[in-house]
């Protein structure tokens, strides 16, 4: 069975080392089911799944959505 994917990606930049990219969970109960961990210079292209609802990004990062640019991690 085919499953329905959004085709839209977005890309994650590390700008320092240590940067954690946190899948979270679709349902009920939104839990953690994924991470990856970026160093500087280091780039994820993702998407959203049937299984991934949101994306927490922890440290400095260039955030790229078809939605815009933003930064994690600055203040």
């Amino acid at each position: 069975m085919a499953t329905k994917q959004s085709e839209d990606f977005f890309v994650i930049k590390a700008l320092e080392d240590g940067v954690n990219v946190i899948g979270l969970t679709r349902g009920a109960d939104t839990r953690f089911h994924h991470s990856e961990k970026l160093d500087k210079g280091e780039v994820m292209i993702a998407q959203f799944t049937e299984h991934t609802s949101a994306v927490k990004v922890r440290g400095r990062a260039l955030i790229q959505t078809q939605h815009g640019e933003m930064s994690s991690g600055m203040e």
